[in-house]
């Protein structure tokens, strides 16, 4: 066990006026599995690349005695065989790359093809291979769950879960609870670390926001209490101290030393009074303005999905798709009705984009029958957003939406107002996805279908918009390998077929076989 030690650092974008990190101070401990969450912008892939070294322009200091390596790497030349290639990222012995190859599930054969080869969902599992074959290094693994399906998430979790020393950055919550042992959250305004997993720190963040909320309320109460009682014992001091001066021609009579005394001392009691009262006042306004700092309250996204007039919209009859070399799922059949929520499930290249394709009206190769319904008005989420560019002005129009519904929705995603000026092409990839999201959610239809639109966006952002969800009800078609956020939305799930992968311990047998050959 050892420290990573982060004291008074302070760090800020040359681009934006307000510094991302203000006298940080972080003691971490290098045997914990951390998983790392915050909102799209503040401050998680800038942390990571702060303690790799990439940013060398901050205030203040960084010590730690492992070292610190960025995940994903980059691979010098992609074409040459995985297992040269990951050499190359790390100097990892071929056995020892072996081994973790074949921990994650890495078929044998992919690890003599070229690197450019593997799809990206093997990229990434290679990638977490030559990383954890470092002797001393300390993985910081940004996102790597946005090519994985749900087997190769499995898998990549428990392989994790194996590991000791590692920042871990997901937005996909039942990955965290599976691996991670700490959470280290960039909140609104403060940083703070927690033992357990995301569900238990989330929960944790409730009960306290709830909390402080109740407090907030009281307080709001006894400042406001407080405050009609000084203004009322200042009126009485303020007659008291008059009265003693003479002023008065009703208590003229009264003016002898012994009442002035009398007058002065009750002006004394009177005026020391509001003081406290006033000094309790300043109390209850400072104790409240150290509750909901961290409050995450945004405003409540809406939505207008539009009523088909005959219930079935959607339906499959043994569908198979088949690009020429055999049909890459069995065969699909089903029935999309009127407020079904329907995911589409599986291993990668089983068909799922296809399907949404073929139902959008592409030309998809594919025996069976489908239908869909005459005058359906639909709004897609392609699963890419990379290639988003222009104006948010002019994507807007181009999809016909209004321009000030899309900031709207976009701010209530924790958008910043910065961006919206820029062009749409300089986001970042969950900017990009939340640009399409949100103009999804402008657009009135009678079917939302969605491919993969979590990718990139933050753990709140998906909170919201599973809320969203449950609250309107439209009729939804969606791809997602987010297993709760599938989970709590979906009213019907379509399995499409899983490519299965070995226990552990066949793997290892494997692993140890496979090794000796590379000896």
């Amino acid at each position: 066990m050892s420290l990573i030690k982060i004291t008074n650092l302070t760090f800020g974008y040359e681009s934006s006026p307000v510094n991302v990190f203000e006298n940080l101070n972080l003691e971490l401990d290098s045997d914990w599995r951390l998983g790392l969450v915050g909102r799209n912008g503040r401050g998680k892939t800038t942390l990571m690349r702060l303690l790799a070294g990439e940013l060398p322009d901050y205030s203040g200091k960084i010590t730690a005695s492992v070292e610190f390596e960025y995940f994903p790497p980059r691979i010098p030349d992609e074409t040459k065989p995985t297992i040269e290639a990951l050499r190359d990222v790390g100097g990892a012995k071929g056995w020892e790359l072996v081994r973790e190859l074949m921990l994650l599930g890495v078929r044998e054969e992919a690890m003599g093809r070229p690197f450019c080869t593997l799809s990206p969902g093997e990229q990434t599992k290679a990638l977490l291979a030559a990383l954890f074959s470092r002797e001393g290094a300390f993985p910081l693994i940004d996102e790597p769950t946005n090519h994985l399906d749900e087997p190769a998430r499995d898998a990549v979790a428990a392989y994790l879960r194996t590991k000791r020393g590692f920042i871990l950055v997901s937005h996909d919550r039942a990955f965290l609870d599976a691996c991670v042992d700490h959470i280290l959250a960039i909140n609104k305004n403060s940083v703070e670390v927690q033992a357990g997993n995301f569900s238990q720190w989330y929960h944790n963040k409730k009960l306290r926001d709830e909390f402080e909320l109740m407090q907030n309320e009281k307080l709001e109460r006894e400042i406001s209490r407080l405050k009609d009682a000084a203004s009322r014992t200042k009126k009485w001091a303020d007659k008291a101290e008059a009265s003693k001066k003479g002023h008065d021609p009703k208590l003229r009579e009264k003016k002898s030393g012994g009442w002035r005394a009398y007058a002065g001392e009750k002006s004394r009691k009177l005026q020391q009074r509001r003081k406290n009262l006033e000094r309790r006042q300043a109390e209850a306004i400072e104790q409240k303005s150290s509750l909901l700092r961290d409050l995450e309250e945004p405003e409540k996204l809406e939505l207008s999905p539009l009523r088909y007039h005959s219930a079935r919209l959607v339906e499959l009859r043994n569908v198979k798709i088949d690009y020429g070399a055999g049909a890459v799922c069995p065969p699909v059949s089903f029935v999309l009705s009127r407020g079904d929520r329907v995911a589409l499930r599986g291993s990668n290249g089983t068909g799922k984009s296809s399907i949404i394709k073929l139902i959008l009206g592409e030309r998809i190769p594919h025996t069976g029958e489908f239908f869909v319904a005459s005058g359906l008005k639909i709004s897609y989420v392609q699963q890419d957003t990379s290639n988003l560019s222009g104006s948010l002005d002019d994507y807007a129009d181009i999809y016909g939406v209004s321009r000030t519904m899309l900031r709207t929705i976009l701010r209530k995603l924790d958008f910043p107002r910065e961006a919206f000026t820029r062009d749409i092409s300089t986001y970042s990839s969950g900017q990009k996805k939340k640009v399409a999201l949100a103009r999804s959610l402008c657009e009135s239809a009678h079917l939302y279908v969605w491919d993969e639109p979590l990718n990139f966006i933050d753990l709140m952002s998906r909170i919201m918009i599973e809320e969203l969800i449950l609250e309107y009800q439209p009729t939804l078609l969606f791809v997602e390998h987010d297993r709760a956020f599938r989970e709590n939305v979906a009213t019907k799930t379509i399995e499409l077929g899983w490519i299965e992968l070995p226990d552990r311990e066949t793997l290892m047998q494997q692993a140890a076989g496979l090794g000796q050959q590379v000896l």
